[in-house]
């Protein structure tokens, strides 16, 4: 730490929860004043704007009180380790309310806002925060004495607003190429899904079409769920609906199949394959269908077909979706009836796709190495080597 600096503990440097009484001192009790749920406090953006507004005497009873130029930082989890937080800004009144689980910190003299923000906003503070949480699972906070103690180092004022100022610059810098590398992200799934799409709309002469029962034979029935606790560790792939859960110690499948989602909300949100092409010896539980092809060449052109399209039609179930074997038979695949015709389209699927997965791993990489940035300027900031 520079010479200079100092250490303090938070509650030295904060007021912590300012009483509510000060709204009342300065406005009537049908005033308006800013009011904040917790959905509408931001990650990663440092001032926020509340949108919505309450009379003064309907929110000042059982929600928490702040001022223009507080800090509000989330203290239940999940929220608190995913870093909700923020300084008020443009209240209504200079007053706002909000969730009963915020903890508010009003910096004094020898603290610049934005100095505490940054100190906040530390993924080692979330961490540290989250080991000394107490409460009932899902619903634990982070505890009152480790906030008040825990220690935060003091510079001089103007040389918190100087290195502010370098955070606040530099973060912008990231936000943008961090927009730009998600953008390009983007752009790689778009140009590859507008591929699958123009290839399987744009049917040459030739193509026929099947039903999945038609064009494969479903192994269903030989499928043998493992409680966890019954599962002996091994060697063995373990699918379930969204890839493998496990590695057990005996197979019952061999060789090339195509495994396709039963159950399970991916059916319908689609953030990883429904459906994804397996080889060697593995075992399958209850929740993926499981396909068995003549060649290789349908089983991937069926595996694009059924990523590229929505099967809302096929499924039922609202809370828990769920693709049937009925279903799955019976949705229809356009395919040209030539097997060579069939490995020529996969080619060139397959040509896309491996440039669309380098680029994604570019980008990712890119994401990642913004975020190990932001970091370690946080952490030369603090220790006093910015």
């Amino acid at each position: 730490m520079r010479s200079g600096w100092q250490t303090r503990t938070l509650s030295e440097v904060c007021q912590i929860k300012p009483p509510k009484a000060e709204a009342r001192r300065r406005l009537s009790e049908t005033d308006l004043v800013s009011f904040v749920p917790m959905q509408d406090l931001g990650i990663d953006q440092k001032t926020f704007v509340p949108t919505q507004t309450k009379p003064l005497a309907e929110v000042a009873g059982s929600y928490t009180y702040f001022a223009e130029g507080d800090v509000l930082l989330a203290k239940i989890t999940p929220c608190f380790e995913n870093g909700k937080l923020g300084i008020a800004a443009d209240l209504i009144n200079g007053i706002g309310f909000g969730s009963s689980e915020y903890i508010v910190f009003r910096p004094n003299k020898s603290v610049n806002k934005e100095w505490l923000y940054y100190f906040l906003s530390r993924e080692a503070f979330r961490v540290e925060g989250a080991a000394h949480m107490s409460g009932a699972v899902g619903h634990k906070r982070v505890a009152k004495e480790f906030i008040e103690s825990y220690l935060i180092p003091v510079p001089p004022l103007p040389e918190q607003q100087r290195l502010a100022g370098i955070l606040d610059e530099a973060f912008d810098g990231i936000a943008t190429a961090k927009a730009n590398a998600e953008k390009n992200l983007q752009n790689a799934r778009a140009l590859f899904e507008s591929h699958l799409h123009e290839v399987f709309t744009q049917r040459g002469p030739g193509w026929v079409e099947k039903t999945v029962d038609q064009i494969s034979t479903n192994l269903d029935s030989k499928r043998i769920p493992i409680t966890k606790s019954d599962r002996k560790s091994g060697e063995y792939p373990y699918y379930g609906a969204s890839g493998i859960v496990d590695y057990v110690a005996d197979y019952i499948f061999e060789g090339d199949t195509l495994l396709v989602s039963e159950d399970g909300a991916n059916l319908i949100a689609r953030s990883t394959p429904i459906a994804f092409s397996v080889s060697g010896k593995y075992w399958v539980n209850n929740h993926a269908h499981i396909l068995k092809f003549q060649n290789m060449a349908t089983q991937r052109f069926v595996e694009f077909y059924l990523e590229s399209i929505k099967l809302d039609e096929y499924i039922t179930g609202a809370a828990q979706p769920k693709l049937n074997q009925k279903a799955l038979n019976s949705i229809p695949i356009p395919i040209p009836q030539s097997i060579d015709a069939q490995a020529k389209v996969v080619k060139s699927i397959e040509l896309l796709f491996n440039e669309t997965q380098r680029l994604e791993s570019i980008y990712q990489q890119k994401l990642a190495a913004l975020d190990e940035l932001k970091k370690s300027l946080l952490h030369q900031a603090f220790s006093g080597k910015l």
